[in-house]
């Protein structure tokens, strides 16, 4: 098995001891991609410019390791309250993918000042 770890320039750093995403065997595994801007930290307020934000760094890991959002297979998200940020965050959502969408999990977590988390499986595409 191979494992390579990548940290895009244009993505938020990783926060602790894990990597931004790895390639491994022709995937790349994202680590959970925060509401971060890459350059000021700052956090927007919304969910909708959260998700935004969110899809725009992990747009930024994808094309790092030469994948765009196509290629992105599974997504897993984490909503701080899916109750009332469901319908604004599909909304975004659908503006980035296009069917047939990725296969995706949805979950309600507790989530430290953000709104929405979002990690992903690439299938990076031959070379």
């Amino acid at each position: 098995m191979s494992r390579e770890a990548l940290v895009a320039p244009g993505a938020p750093a990783p926060a602790g001891p894990y990597s931004q995403a790895v390639l491994s065997n022709g995937f790349l595994f994202t680590a959970g991609v925060l509401p971060r801007d890459a350059a000021t930290g700052e956090v927007p307020e919304s969910v909708g410019e959260q998700t935004r934000l969110v899809l725009h760094n992990i747009q930024e890991i994808l094309r790092h390791a030469g994948a765009e959002l196509h290629d992105v297979v599974k997504c897993t998200v984490h909503l701080q309250d899916p109750k009332r940020d469901a319908a604004e965050f599909n909304a975004v959502y659908a503006e980035s993918f296009a069917a047939p969408y990725p296969v995706r999990t949805t979950v309600g977590s507790e989530l430290n000042n953000v709104l929405v988390e979002i990690d992903v499986v690439a299938a990076l595409p031959a070379r």
